[in-house]
């Protein structure tokens, strides 16, 4: 499981904007008024190699007794329960308040590890703007910008410091236990009923009624001579649209589900329009590099216009799952359950998979010669060799010169490129180029004997005097 830090602290002390760093989006809105954040945003950061999960919370009004700011308290709370690191950040500019020490006081109730971040301390000395808030009894406070990213890195590297690295030789270790399937998306599309259908069983509860899963739920079973585990999510609801905290938080255990599966199977439900919520789910799949299937649940009872109408608006809104499986089904009637486990095989081992340097160099110079790099500047980049540099997903590493400013445009057309050859279906796939360094960088250029400037200067005079006879 990833590390989940989770940023508290009073409205407008620049939580969004931090959450936004940590996950390179814009996904917070941020504005110079307190309170904008009511909702949970949950993202995927990383810090060198290494990656975490990341919360913005709205702010904590911890003396509110009723409204909106009781309510984000309680919410805030609750994240704090989920987290493994809290980060609490307070307001340099505006000093250590009163609400500052009620809210370190609960943080240390909880005992969760915690680190105090003194935001907006772009050009301020250390020592005076982080004096006054070590009566907050949280050990030494960090001074950091979330605007301008002044020891962002440093506190997160801190913060993950008693995790441990992710294992890289990860592809002897996940090929001796049976594959994760994650059932995921939104509430009420029928993934409770799509887990007892693959088993074959009434193994979790599944009737009428949104968020009736609370946490992420691990089921080992056998299909076929085969082992699985499945893993039954809590349902992704819309923001705004929740109500409990305790089902809002279980949005966290999905993320982490999904981080821990080899395979997600995305639940999407055919008598409603794909939302946006649908999207996000998707997207965050993407992000963690997962192999994904996309199941569109209760496809039974609609008509040939009904069923257009439903592909149409998957094309339109899920246009970037295109490496991923679609299956109709009915997870009620069981229609479809084997066509979805067959693609979460196949999935599965395209993730795993393995390519020989021979094969990919080949496949690599094919698709150059077939579509060149564009030019970057004054160089054309030059693609020499491939590597595969690990699984689950496939990474590809390219070697060449000039690979520093490769479109993404081009770096996509190689990915299909790869993915055609090597029938990589199911799966997304990520390169990486390494660019090797010109020898000539950094040296200074010898300096010229007396012999060699007296003939630069001859050819100077003689080029001037044919120049004047032109």
């Amino acid at each position: 499981m990833l590390p989940t830090l989770v940023l508290v602290g009073r409205p407008n002390v620049g939580k969004s904007t931090l959450f936004n760093r940590l996950t390179r989006s814009r996904d917070a809105l941020v504005a110079d008024q307190p309170g904008l954040t009511r909702d949970r945003h949950y993202g995927r950061g990383r810090v060198g190699e290494r990656p975490y999960l990341v919360v913005d919370t709205g702010g904590l009004e911890p003396v509110a007794k009723d409204g909106i700011m009781f309510e984000m308290a309680r919410q805030s709370r609750q994240a704090v329960d989920e987290a493994d690191v809290v980060l609490f950040l307070v307001d340099g500019r505006a000093g250590c308040t009163p609400q500052d020490l009620i809210i370190a006081t609960q943080l240390r109730k909880t005992g969760k590890p915690i680190l105090l971040l003194v935001n907006k301390a772009e050009g301020m000395a250390r020592a005076r703007v982080t004096a006054e808030f070590f009566e907050l009894g949280l050990g030494e406070p960090y001074p950091i910008s979330s605007a301008h990213g002044d020891n962002v890195v440093e506190v997160i590297e801190i913060a993950l410091e008693n995790f441990p690295e992710e294992i890289v030789e990860e592809d002897a270790v996940v090929e001796d236990k049976p594959p994760k399937l994650a059932i995921v998306g939104r509430p009420n599309v029928g993934k409770s009923t799509l887990v007892n259908a693959i088993l074959g069983e009434q193994r979790v509860i599944a009737f009428d009624q949104p968020g009736t899963t609370r946490d992420s739920i691990y089921i080992d079973f056998e299909r076929d001579g085969k082992q699985y585990t499945i893993i039954d999510t809590a349902g992704v609801r819309r923001r705004g649209k929740v109500e409990e905290a305790i089902e809002k938080f279980s949005v966290i255990k999905t993320m982490q589900a999904i981080e821990d599966a080899n395979v997600v199977v995305l639940v999407v439900d055919a008598r409603d329009q794909i939302t946006e919520q649908d999207a996000h789910v998707a997207d965050f799949v993407l992000q963690a590099g997962r192999a994904l299937v996309l199941a569109v649940n209760k496809w039974d009872g609609l008509d040939n216009h009904q069923r257009e109408m439903v592909k149409s608006d998957i094309e339109r809104k899920l246009h970037f799952l295109g490496f991923a499986k679609r299956h109709y089904i009915s997870a009620l009637n069981g229609n479809g359950i084997s066509n979805v486990l067959k693609s979460a095989d196949d999935a599965y081992a395209a993730a795993m998979s393995k390519m020989s340097t021979p094969k990919l160099t080949r496949a690599l110079l094919g698709a150059t010669e077939k579509q060149a790099p564009p030019k970057v500047g004054r160089f054309l980049p030059k693609m020499r060799y491939a590597h595969q540099g690990g699984s689950n997903p496939p990474l590809i590493v390219i070697h060449g010169s000039g690979l520093d400013n490769i479109p993404a445009s081009y770096a996509r057309y190689l990915e299909r490129s790869f993915a055609e050859i090597f029938k990589l279906e199911g799966t997304p796939l990520k390169i990486q180029f390494n660019s090797s360094k010109n020898p000539f960088e950094g040296k200074k250029p010898r300096a010229l004997t007396e012999a060699e400037q007296r003939s630069a200067h001859r050819a100077r005079i003689r080029g001037r005097k044919m120049y004047g006879k032109q």
